[in-house]
């Protein structure tokens, strides 16, 4: 035991020199497993995964080199972005404004024909991504807060056909609604991300709006994760097609404000979601499966009333990995560039509350889901979004005004 501790604070040590990782954690000691040093089981780890306080390399650990970080951009307030085939930049914010950014003359432009958004608390516009044949049909799907009846409001996902102009800018036209939430009242936990499988299927995160209990009921599509066709029609094979109605839509249920949908290279789902005061959660996404809350998880209401552990009610599916305290997840994005070959397949994902940007490994192991946080890059600033570019560069936006666009490459220091 004194051999392995002494080989894990001196690699914490170097690599807290080399790396900038941050290592101030709860309690102030944090633990990294690389070679020469005891391995994880071959087998699925324990239900409960490992404390906050511990990091997971995987076995080899990568070169300890740090990004360099480009600015190219600044954008009023955004939440998403995503690269067209011509390597353009489509970048939403959140007051309602689709942008066009033009990586290779770093010029910004505006994309006409956005639908009106209910702006305020943490709604307005949202997600975007374009459709598997994107090339053939123009199609790009988004979404956005919509104003009710009442004061109340919703997430909606609509599709429209995309024009560009040689110049610069462009337009939307037939603009079509496929989905949309519930309407409540209140302006948070819209969730709203979105994605496509490889069988073409549309893909939503819808959370709970703070109305907790909803998240367990079938006949309300809050706090669950959706699956459509494209056009918003409901797939014949979905888990509770048999019960008609809002439960049709659903995929899985007992998420609180899931902000993170990716797929990893063997089509399987990965979502986070953040937890309370305390908590935040990475699952993989499962057919049919409850998450569980508000029944259960890993952190406490924000008044300090205890919710049970997962651990307590094991009928519900418990996190592969979470955090306390919380990192805040925003975007998310599983790598598969060539840029950086040592990340394949781990999961990128921006800290808000972290104000950094954080790598997790990801697997099966047994037929069993496991997650680990590998390393924490410190940014500085709160990251909204994180997205892969075609060259294999990961690309960030900041939160909130005047936030910067910023393109990372290897190199030795930022």
């Amino acid at each position: 035991m004194r051999a392995f501790l002494s080989i894990a604070i001196v690699a914490c040590a170097c690599l807290a020199a080399c790396d900038s990782a941050s290592l101030t954690e709860k309690s102030g000691l944090v633990v990294k497993w690389g070679d020469g040093a005891p391995k994880p089981p071959a087998s699925a780890p324990a239900a409960r995964p490992l404390a906050t306080t511990q990091r997971y390399t995987g076995g080899n650990l990568p070169p300890l080199r740090l990004f360099v970080r480009t600015e190219y951009a600044r954008f009023d307030e955004p939440w998403a972005m995503t690269f067209l085939p011509d390597g353009r930049l489509l970048v939403t914010e959140k007051q309602g404004r689709l942008k066009l950014f033009d990586v290779a003359r770093k010029q910004t432009s505006e994309i006409t024909g956005v639908p009106a958004v209910a702006y305020g608390g943490q709604g307005g516009f949202g997600d975007v991504v374009l459709h598997p044949q994107f090339a053939g049909n123009g199609l790009v799907y988004f979404s956005y807060a919509e104003q009710g009846e009442n004061g109340t409001r919703g997430a909606a996902v609509a599709r429209a056909v995309l024009h560009l102009n040689p110049a610069g800018g462009g337009s939307l036209s037939g603009v079509q609604v496929v989905w949309r939430q519930l309407k409540v009242t209140g302006e948070n936990h819209y969730s709203h991300r979105i994605a496509f499988g490889r069988d073409g299927k549309l893909w939503i995160s819808s959370g709970e709006r703070q109305k907790f209990d909803p998240a367990q009921d079938l006949q309300s599509n809050l706090g669950k994760i959706l699956r459509l066709n494209a056009d918003g029609s409901i797939p014949a094979d979905n888990p509770f097609v048999a019960q008609g109605g809002v439960a049709a839509q659903v995929w899985s249920l007992g998420h609180r404000n899931v902000l993170g949908l990716a797929f990893d290279p063997q089509g399987r789902l990965w979502a986070h979601e953040m937890g309370p005061m305390g908590g935040d959660e990475v699952n993989l996404i499962e057919r049919g499966a409850n998450y569980g809350w508000p029944i259960v998880s890993n952190g406490d209401h924000y008044d300090g009333t205890p919710i049970p552990d997962h651990p307590t009610r094991p009928e519900f599916n418990a996190p592969e990995a979470w955090w306390t305290p919380v990192i805040a997840p925003a975007g998310f994005v599983i790598y598969t560039g060539r840029m950086f070959p040592f990340f394949h397949g781990d999961g990128f994902i921006g800290g808000l509350a972290a104000q950094s940007l954080v790598r997790v490994k990801l697997g099966v192991a047994g037929g069993a889901p496991w997650a680990r946080e590998a390393t924490r890059y410190p940014m500085g600033q709160r990251i909204r979004e994180v997205e892969q570019g075609p060259d294999g560069a990961l690309w960030l936006l900041e939160d909130g005004g005047n936030a910067r666009l910023l393109k990372l490459t290897p190199g030795i220091g930022f």
